[in-house]
């Protein structure tokens, strides 16, 4: 594989040309067809596209409860887990991050990220998420204390307020590298 690369270089280099059509053919000649095992996540893309389509994570969890007991989806079982055990507020602002993220520059996601994470590790977002943390990485007991599995069907105001930088009290709400300004909502 790596003389095959090799040999592209070469021969790329020996087009002394920027022509496209050129380009392409070499780069066609060393190109093959590449086969999929049958377990990669590729062969799966349907069923994770169907399933976290949903419009909320009620409506992901279960599609994926119902798709998981479905022949040849046992794969889907460590995910619902996973989700299951996972701070349903951190499950929701992981939905809308994502959600909106498709819209917005990567100056805008660093810093509704950066908002986010601080006001996470403040603990002015959410008890659950912070006890997730505490379990998983402070104390590393992987026991977090049980908070309710009933998922709100929104997120709390009191998230809402701290998403788009309002909040009042805070250093975070300004912080933006220099020459840029905050974000609006």
């Amino acid at each position: 594989m790596f003389m095959k690369i090799v040999e592209l270089e070469k021969r790329l280099i020996s087009l002394n040309s920027g022509d496209e059509i050129a380009v392409r053919s070499v780069i066609e000649e060393f190109s093959s067809e590449v086969k999929l095992d049958e377990e990669s996540i590729l062969n799966k893309k349907s069923v994770i596209d169907d399933c976290f389509s949903k419009d909320s994570v009620e409506e992901i969890i279960k599609s994926l409860e119902v798709e998981s007991i479905k022949e040849g989806n046992g794969w889907l079982g460590p995910a619902l887990k996973g989700m299951k055990r996972s701070s349903p507020t951190a499950l929701k602002i992981a939905l809308r991050s994502v959600r909106e993220g498709r819209n917005q520059s990567l100056s805008e996601c660093l810093k509704k990220e950066f908002r986010l994470t601080m006001n996470i590790l403040r603990t002015t977002i959410s008890e659950d998420m912070y006890e997730g943390i505490r379990a998983l990485t402070v104390d590393k007991d992987n026991a977090p204390k049980p908070f309710d599995k009933e998922l709100e069907l929104k997120i709390p105001q009191s998230v809402e307020s701290r998403w788009d930088g309002k909040y009042e009290n805070s250093v975070y709400a300004a912080a933006v590298p220099n020459g840029e300004t905050p974000l609006s909502a």
